[in-house]
């Protein structure tokens, strides 16, 4: 190589700067909402009919599997504690995930409240089951203060309609109601939820159930 090639060569390469890296905080970011989305209602996320969306949704959710894959790559040995960092929620990114998850439970339940025979004595059954990744949003919805600390609870109706909102289902002619002293709450450490209870028509001896 002539001394001006190798001159031009080395003027190049010093003038050539770092490439640019992917914004990872950003992709990352944008995995977790969208994994949080699909998980708070997973029976009714709306499937958009652009093959366009459809596709980005897809590569937003490779990325952020492939980021997964590469943490866990980079994680210590086997045996030693691995703690993956979950993103702090700010208030109302809290309240907003909390708002899904509360907007589902309403929706899933009122659609199970069709009429039976039992709604006449009120105790036709009824369960909703759900799933929510992050327990300090579960915590949050249930009025807890933290994370939850059981694998099943008993909430009065009121109080859980207080926390979840009101729920009634409407048939020909009458309204049925939540029934029974108490609702069911079932948590899992991986996320899954259940609610479960009685529904039927106004008992007016409920107080005494």
């Amino acid at each position: 190589m002539s001394s001006a090639a190798a001159k031009r060569k080395n003027e190049e390469t010093a003038g050539a700067g770092p490439s640019k890296k992917p914004r990872g905080n950003a992709a990352q970011a944008a995995g977790v909402a969208l994994v949080n989305s699909i998980l708070a209602n997973p029976k009714e996320y709306p499937i958009s009919a652009s093959e366009d969306v459809v596709r980005k949704s897809l590569v937003t959710l490779a990325t952020y599997a492939r980021s997964l894959e590469q943490q866990l790559a980079a994680a210590p040995a086997a045996g030693s504690s691995i703690q993956v960092a979950r993103p702090a929620k700010s208030p109302a990114e809290l309240e907003a995930a909390v708002e899904k998850i509360r907007r589902a439970a309403q929706s899933g339940i009122k659609k199970q409240m069709s009429w039976k025979p039992s709604c006449k004595t009120g105790s036709a059954k009824w369960s909703y089951d759900g799933i929510c990744p992050d327990p300090e949003v579960f915590g949050a919805l249930m009025g807890l203060g933290g994370p939850p600390t059981f694998k099943m609870k008993k909430f009065s109706v009121d109080e859980f309609q207080n926390l979840v909102g009101p729920i009634e289902g409407s048939v020909r002619y009458d309204t049925l109601y939540i029934t029974g002293k108490d609702v069911t709450v079932r948590w899992s450490d991986t996320g899954e939820f259940k609610f479960s209870g009685t529904y039927g028509k106004w008992q007016p001896s409920r107080e005494d159930y």
